[in-house]
């Protein structure tokens, strides 16, 4: 566990991330991260869960028109 303290940066309130923190996310300055609800509170991603959303839809349209995909292929 990492404890984190929320403090100013400029005219906004934030929260800075220590090296290892950023490692273990694998971002780096610049990188978005995501804030989502969890059962125990809050979680900090790297991944964005609307885009794994749309990327599972695909996934399943893929299988569901494989054929129609190949033909188009061609």
């Amino acid at each position: 566990m990492v404890k984190l303290k929320v403090t100013t940066v400029g005219n906004s309130t934030g929260v800075v991330l220590p090296k290892e923190v950023l490692a273990r996310l694998n971002v780096e300055k610049g990188d978005n991260l995501f804030l989502t609800d969890a059962p125990d509170g809050c979680r900090i991603t790297a991944y964005d869960p609307d885009f794994e959303r749309q990327m599972s839809l695909v996934r399943r349209v893929m299988n569901e028109r494989r054929n129609v995909l190949k033909e188009l292929a061609k």
